[in-house]
């Protein structure tokens, strides 16, 4: 029987401490996916396969220096047990080269981490099955990639984290004859193919709506709905800096403002990074214990995210962020708002289904520009009219999330990154949809 991957893993681990020499310390990352991909244009598959690999991240600790290496890993014992003493005698030859980091800070301590969610992924013929009957005649162009993902630490310390979740990802476009399109997702551990039909039902609704003649407006505000994919957008900005203590202590962050208490979001708004039953392993790369940190509550200013390096520079507490300092598994509290009283409660507005090619336009303000795209329709007393042309919003987080922000949706949307960068993302966000009083369209 083959060995597993947390089998291969602690192998690996076993190989690097026996060969650390006594004045050494190590940690070792390690990342490997199982994940199959297929790619679809008119709804038919264009594209499949499947990509297997893994690699380690060996870091070497020595009198106050550190320096890291990535080793890609073959699968094969011997071979990679050889690639990795390769690296901690390039990794050795390196150190004395290097100055000491004023800001090294390893944990010490013995963790123990240990997650796996297996839960049955679905059959691709079921997929196929289900993607051919109810968009079979339509031109949907997508991407569906499914399967484990590993994530392993372990250090000299006797710190060792194991995390290996299954997960599915479905990312499609409907295209009209029109040009215009609707851009929808499905995403997930458990896969439901009541909700995914539903969900190809939904976007084929839209598509039917992006038929009607376009509908110019106007630059000013607008009363608006923004769904979860919307809002996805928004909070992805803020994951740029916003609750990073090293942009934090530098004045370099988005809301800079809210934390020093300088400004307040509406109390509808309460953000939390929840790692715990998130796709995102329960520790960081740093070799540190995740932890769920309130983030926002109610408006106001919690807790911001510090890596240990940070801890050890700005003299904070260190509560298991990764080393960028950007939230993994972010969460927006739900509001009271139901999804099928949507369109009556906004009455005359914007439905804003995506946002796009977002940016800072004034980074101390939280003020964020981007476009309309996909599908935005104009709606007169709770009845859709038909599509908008693209517009460009221009405002500020303190107005979306706070003075205008009238409610958010009681149900909420689990939103996976769809990023393959290299290797599929575990990063994850858990959104409702935002009603609010005014949004600024400039042109």
């Amino acid at each position: 029987m083959s060995a597993t991957p947390q089998q291969r893993f602690e192998a690996l681990v076993s190989a690097v401490r026996d060969a650390l020499r006594p004045e050494e310390q190590f940690t070792l990352g390690y990342s490997a996916e199982q994940s199959q991909f297929v790619r679809f244009n008119h709804a038919k598959v264009r594209q499949a396969g499947e990509v297997s690999q893994a690699s380690a991240q060996l870091r070497l600790i020595r009198d106050g220096r550190q320096a890291e290496q990535q080793v890609t890993l073959s699968g094969d014992a011997q071979l990679d047990r050889q690639r990795l003493d390769d690296a901690l005698e390039q990794l050795r030859q390196t150190l004395p080269l290097l100055a000491i980091d004023p800001y090294l800070s390893l944990d010490e301590n013995a963790w123990h981490s240990h997650s796996l969610q297996d839960r049955a992924l679905p059959a691709l013929d079921e997929v196929l099955t289900l993607l051919d009957r109810e968009a079979g005649d339509l031109d949907l162009v997508g991407i569906y990639a499914a399967g484990p993902i590993c994530r392993g630490f372990a250090s000299s310390f006797g710190s060792f984290g194991w995390h290996q979740a299954n997960s599915f990802n479905f990312d499609w476009s409907l295209f009209h004859d029109n040009g215009q399109a609707v851009k929808a997702n499905y995403a997930g551990q458990a896969w439901n193919p009541e909700a995914f039909t539903a969900r190809l039902r939904q976007a084929r609704e839209q598509l039917g709506l992006l038929g009607r003649p376009a509908i110019t407006l106007a630059p000013g505000g607008y009363r608006a709905y923004l769904a979860p994919a919307a809002m996805d957008e928004i909070t992805g900005m803020l994951c740029w800096g916003g609750f990073c203590a090293q942009a934090l202590a530098t004045g370099n962050s988005a809301l800079q403002r809210l934390y020093n208490g300088d400004a307040s979001l509406s109390p509808l708004v309460s953000f939390d990074e929840q790692v715990s039953g998130s796709l995102s392993p329960a520790f960081s790369d740093e070799g540190s214990p995740r932890l769920d940190v309130p983030l926002i509550h109610q408006g106001r200013a919690l807790q911001r995210l510090v890596s240990a390096r940070s801890a050890a520079e700005f003299a904070l507490a260190a509560n298991g962020a990764d080393s960028y300092e950007s939230p993994c598994a972010l969460s927006l509290a739900p509001g009271n708002l139901a999804n099928d009283q949507i369109l009556e409660r906004l009455g005359t507005g914007l439905y804003i289904s995506n946002l796009w090619y977002l940016n800072y336009s004034d980074l101390p303000a939280a003020r964020m520009t981007g476009l309309t795209r996909f599908a935005t329709f104009w709606v007169e007393n709770g009845e859709i009219q038909g599509p908008v042309s693209t517009m460009r919003f221009d405002d500020s987080l303190y107005s979306l999330l706070g003075s205008q922000l009238e409610d958010l949706t009681c149900e909420r949307e689990l939103i996976l990154s769809t990023s393959t960068y290299g290797q599929r993302s575990t990063g994850s966000s858990h959104l409702p949809g935002a009603l609010v009083k005014a949004l600024t369209l400039t042109l």
